[in-house]
Parts: structure tokens; sequence; C-alpha cells
């Protein structure tokens, strides 16, 4: 199993493969259908919006995690705005949900783009698969943390290159045309519609924050936490751009919807026929698999970290090993069941809509408490804020429209997730200590229930 942290085992390059892991697997291949379906023939332009609103956001992230560098990064930074309270606790819940649900829609994505493109079988494959490469995926993580970055840095050059390359020659096959654009580049588009699909776009780039899961292991953090999100957001809003013009090259905005859950290979088949099929459900495979890893990988840090601080119970329920090893667990056994209970475009309404409210609350401790700290300008903290209550009230507008039980469910789960910090936290009350030192002996053993 893995060892505990260590300082320094992850370099610039394993943090940026990390970030863009993430993004990657979840951006291009499972949402582009369902931001076309909102964007329209605006697609490229909703992923360039989103990076902005995504980019606002990375600001507080990259500020405080500078100066205060740690495993479970958001955790110390809602910590460091709210203290030992609900809000703190609630919205690391929050944050780790997501990315949870981000795991599942991964996953689902991975059984999707071997089934449906390649005809290998029934729908009922695409669960059993997403329940799988989930294993997996948790099986890697108890492996030492260079290995990750390894896998991680040859996972990126494959995600980044392969489908980059594929975009690109889809473009030129199609006689450099943009066909989702042929009836106009604002067809069927409501400015509502764009909002919203560039609020859904941010979940493709949210993978930027596992990187400040891992201040503690990157090497020289307080500089190269912020280059590292820099680097990743850059890297990931020019491959978005340029594989949404060349999906649009290929197909009409319908055909895209029709297809939303490979819409990427579906783009590749009429320009570069079935090798193109082929080498996108390969890359597909390569970005939802570390994908996977990069996620679980800092989401388990940081719910370690929030364990340790004594705002979430835990129990070990007689398994060896320690806390971390618990919780990855813990995680691929939620992420497998939302894989199997829920699909891609239920997965993405709640995850997007649980990591805007969180964020919203980040952007707020900062600008309330944190701002001379860590010489944050206000301005851009309000930005921040505005910009995700707009494209969050746009999102749920348009989605309630369709499916208004998702939208309603994730609010609710939102105020359930903050009612039971606050019974948690009312019943824990201590953390004197003492009472540290308990919860630390308990953990330790390896039988602690």
């Amino acid at each position: 199993m893995a060892d505990s942290y260590r300082e320094g085992s992850l370099s610039l390059r394993g943090a940026v493969a990390m970030g863009t892991g993430v993004m990657v697997g979840a951006g291009i291949f499972a949402l582009t259908g369902q931001i076309a379906a909102l964007a329209g023939p605006l697609l490229p332009l909703a992923f360039v919006t989103a990076a902005g609103v995504a980019g606002l956001g990375a600001y507080s992230y990259v500020l405080v995690t500078r100066k205060h560098p740690d495993a479970g990064g958001i955790a110390m930074i809602l910590t460091l705005g709210y203290g030992r309270s609900t809000v703190a606790a609630g919205s690391a819940m929050l944050m780790a949900l997501s990315m949870v649900l981000n795991q599942a829609l991964v996953a689902r994505t991975f059984g999707t783009y071997l089934v449906e493109p390649l005809g290998l079988g029934s729908r009922w494959l695409v669960p059993v698969l997403a329940v799988l490469v989930i294993a997996s995926a948790v099986g890697i993580n108890l492996v030492r943390n260079e290995s990750i970055g390894w896998l991680q840095t040859g996972g990126a050059i494959v995600k980044i290159g392969g489908i980059g390359l594929l975009a690109i020659a889809a473009f030129v096959a199609a006689g450099g045309t943009y066909e989702a654009g042929s009836e106009g580049l604002t067809a069927g588009t409501s400015l509502a519609g764009f909002i919203a699909a560039t609020g859904l776009g941010v979940l493709a780039y949210k993978g930027f924050t596992t990187i400040t899961n891992d201040g503690s292991e990157l090497e020289n953090p307080s500089r190269n936490v912020g280059r590292a999100i820099i680097i990743s957001l850059a890297l990931c809003a020019v491959v978005y751009v340029i594989v949404a013009i060349g999906a649009g090259s290929s197909l009409t905005v319908d055909e895209i919807v029709n297809a939303r859950d490979y819409s990427l290979a579906e783009a590749a088949r009429p320009a570069l026929g079935q090798w193109g099929v082929w080498a996108t459900v390969a890359v597909a495979v390569v970005a939802c698999i570390t994908g996977l890893i990069s996620s679980l990988f800092a989401v388990s840090r940081m719910l370690t970290m929030v364990t340790d601080m004594r705002m979430i119970p835990h129990r070990h329920f007689g398994m060896a090993g320690d806390v971390r090893h618990h919780i990855l667990i813990y995680l691929g056994v939620v992420a497998a069941v939302l894989a199997v209970a829920l699909d891609m475009g239920q997965i993405a309404a709640v995850g997007i809509i649980f990591y805007l409210v969180m964020d919203i609350v980040i952007h707020w401790g900062v600008l309330r408490r944190l701002r001379r700290d860590v010489g944050a300008k206000a301005w851009v903290l309000v930005s921040a804020l505005i910009a995700d209550a707009v494209v969050l009230t746009a999102f749920a507008v348009v989605r309630g429209q369709e499916a208004p039980w998702v939208i309603v469910a994730a609010f609710t789960g939102v105020g359930v997730v903050y009612a039971l910090e606050a019974w948690y936290l009312r019943t824990h009350p201590g953390d004197d200590s003492e009472q540290a030192n308990a919860g630390a002996e308990e953990d330790a053993s390896p039988t602690g229930q």
C-alpha cells in the first residue's frame, strides 16, 4: 500500500499532468455533447468563457495555497476562512462529493466509449465497465506517489497530443468548414442557454483543484502550485477549443447532441473513418483511467485532512491500513454506486451545482477573512463570486426546465450535507488535544471501530 505523505514526491510536471488528467477526462469526452445541447454552434466559445470563469476561480486557490501549501489544500482554505465550522466542513464535503461525482462521470464515459462507438454489446455493459475501471483506479492509488506521477505524465502526453491531433485531422479532412455553424453561429442558441453551457463547462476545468490538494507533496509548493494550476488551465483551454472546433467541423449540432455521451468518437467517423473511431476510443480510455487515478489521489488526501481535523466521522470497519487507505475504498464504493444509478447528464448536473456552491463559499471566505493575509485583490474576488452566481443560476434555471427533479435533488443534497455536518459538529464539539490524540490512536489501530 501507499506510504504516508512524502514532501517533494510530486514534481511540477507530475502536478500539471495530474490537473490536466482530471480535466481532460471529464471535460472533453464526457461533456462535449451536453455543452453543445446548451450552447449550440457556440460550443467552442462556451469552452473559452468557462475557462475564464475557472480562471477567476483559480485566483483564490493559487494565492492561499501559495502561502499555505498543504495536502488537502481546499479543506485548509476553508478552515482558514471559517474555522472548524459547519460552513467549512460542509463545503469540504461538497467538494469531495463533486469529485466523487466526477469519478462516476468519467467511469461511465469509459464504459460508453468502449460500448457505443464500437458496438461491443448492450448498454448494460456500461455500468459494469464503469465499476471495473473505478476498482482498478483505487488499486493503482495504493502504489507510491512517484509511480502515479510518471503514469500521469505519460497519460497527459497521450491525451493532449492524441486528441489534439485527431481534432486537427478531422478539421482538415472536413475541408476547414464548420458544419455545426452551417445554419448560423447563433442558430438555436439563447443567452440563457449559453450562460448555462458556460456553467456546465466549468466542470471541465474544476480538475485544477486537485493540484491544491497535493500542496505538501509538491516540490517547492509555494512556487509550483500556482504555476501548475495556470499551466493546466491554459493547456486544457487550448485543447478543448481545438476539439470543439474539430467536432463541429464533422457533425451538426443535432448530431453532436444525439451522440452526446460519445460525440467525439462519432465526430471522428465522417472525416477519418473507422480508424479515427478506434483512435478516439483509445485516447478516451487512457483519459478516463488517468483521470480517475488523479481524482482519487487528490480527494483521498483532502478527506484524510478533514478526518484528522475531526470535522467528519471515520470508521475502519475492521479493515487494515490507515485512514487514507480506507477513504480510497469508500470513495470507490460511492463512485461505483453513482455510476450505476445515474446517467451522465444527471451526474454532471449535480456535480457542477455542488462545486459552484463550494466555490462561492471559498471566494467569500477569502474576501472576508484572508484577503489581506494572502494579498488578494478584492475586485477579482468579487468578479469570481459574480461569475459563479450567474452561471449557477442560469444552469439551474435552464436545466431545471428539462429535469426539475435533478436540480431540486442537487440543492436538497447541499442542504442535507450542511445539516449533517452541523449535527456532527454539535455532537462532537471538542477539538482539544486529549480528544484529538484519542482520535489519532483510533485511526492508527488497524481494527479501530
